[in-house]
Parts: C-alpha cells; sequence; structure tokens
C-alpha cells in the first residue's frame, strides 16, 4: 500500500507518459498507453509469407522471413515513438516492443527453427555519444519473449557512417556497403539468424549486413524491425 501511494506521488511529480501519443500512462500501463497499442498501425507482416517486404529483396538476397511491427509514417505516432527511443535516451522503448512483437514472431513457422538473434551493429562512436545500440535494445526484448539468445559481438560495424535521413536508396547503400565484418564466423556458421533494425526504408543496411552474414557456411536469415516506411 505505502509503495503503491509513493509511486502515485512520483507520478504527480514525474508523469509517466505514454511513448507514442504524449498522454499520461495509467498505473496498470508501461511506456505505451492501451489505446495506442490498440490504434497503432500495424502491418500484421508476421502472418503474411508473401508480405510486401519481400518485394524490396528480390533478386538481392534470399531470405526466410521478412516483418515489421508498424508502419511509419512522417509526423504519426510511430514515428514519435521511435524518435524517442533513438535520440531522447529511451533504451527501455526498444526493448518493450521487442518484447511484444516477439510474441507475435514466435508464432511464425518460417521462424520455428531460429537460432541467433543479431541486432544491425553501431558504430563505437556513434554508440558512445546515444549511449547504447537501438537495434540491439530491440533485439533483447525480442529475445525475452522468443528464448533466442541475442549475439552482439559476432558482427560489427567497422566504420561509422553518415545518417541515412535525407539520403536516396543509392546514396543509402553506397554508405553503407563494406562497413560491416564478422568477428567469430564459428559462432554464426550454420545458423538460422533473425537480423533486426529499428526502422526499414530502403533495406540497404540490413542488405549489407545480409550480404556479410551470407557469406559464412550455411547461415540463413531472416529480417525484422520495429517499423517500415509506408510506401
Amino acid at each position: 500500500m505505502l509503495k503503491s501511494l509513493f509511486n502515485d506521488f512520483i507520478s504527480l511529480i514525474y508523469p509517466r507518459t505514454c511513448a507514442a501519443c504524449g498522454n499520461t500512462l495509467f498505473r496498470h500501463e508501461k511506456v505505451v498507453c492501451s489505446h495506442c497499442l490498440v490504434h497503432l498501425p500495424k502491418t500484421f507482416f508476421h502472418k503474411d509469407k508473401n508480405n510486401p517486404l519481400f518485394q524490396l529483396f528480390w533478386g538481392r538476397i534470399p531470405i526466410e522471413m521478412i516483418s515489421s511491427l508498424y508502419f511509419f509514417n512522417k509526423g504519426n505516432k510511430v514515428q514519435n515513438l521511435i524518435h524517442l527511443f533513438k535520440y531522447k535516451n529511451r533504451p527501455d522503448i526498444g526493448i518493450y516492443i521487442g518484447q511484444r512483437y516477439g510474441g507475435d514472431l514466435i508464432e511464425s513457422e518460417k521462424l520455428a527453427d531460429l537460432d541467433l538473434i543479431i541486432p544491425v551493429p553501431l558504430h563505437e562512436s556513434k554508440q558512445r555519444i546515444r549511449g547504447y545500440n537501438q537495434a540491439e535494445k530491440f533485439a533483447v526484448g525480442l529475445s525475452l519473449s522468443m528464448k533466442i539468445p541475442v549475439d552482439s559481438t559476432s558482427f560489427i560495424r567497422n566504420t561509422a557512417t553518415e545518417t541515412q535521413t535525407k539520403k536516396s536508396k543509392i546514396e543509402r547503400w553506397e554508405n553503407v556497403k563494406n562497413k560491416f565484418s564478422v568477428t567469430n564466423e564459428d559462432k554464426i556458421q550454420g545458423k538460422h539468424i533473425l537480423l533486426v533494425d529499428d526502422v526499414i526504408t530502403t533495406g540497404a543496411t540490413l542488405e549489407a549486413c545480409a550480404q556479410i552474414l551470407l557469406q559464412i557456411p550455411n547461415v540463413r536469415i531472416s529480417l525484422a524491425s520495429i517499423a517500415v516506411a509506408h510506401y
């Protein structure tokens, strides 16, 4: 009882707000309010074996499965969510969303033999500035519900890259190609890997990563993200 009263008092001073809409969270709510959990624009791609995201990678890299949780549009609540997560020191958002989405992905037949979750690496210089790799926090959340281990050390980004935000599809590819490498081939060989990132726009970063990982014998790749640009 005392703990509950104390938490209520703290909430008055430092109100807990929804990461998507900014409204005050009720006591039972975490990170995202119940209304947003219901109304944020979900893709349901994990239920569609031939979802539109596959078209991004046709003829580029072989993938087992690809899915994103939400559609991302400029100015929508998903953009608010991602902005807080990436730039406002809210790693809890990625873990929370990952844990919820993992409950959906675990139902996919395509991921039944999944071995490993690998986040798209962030260069150490950027990670020092941001404090964390957002893709890794998403991966941790997925791992909690899917019971699949995360490997954040066997695949790294060699050099820092410029932001992809305002680049064209070709410029995005040029910005990330040959920027990644494997540090522990034995740990990756023969594995079905879920490669994850926060947002898929052109797919250039995931493609660059997957091309390196697929050079390891008998590796299979699936892809997942929090959001995908709605095009």
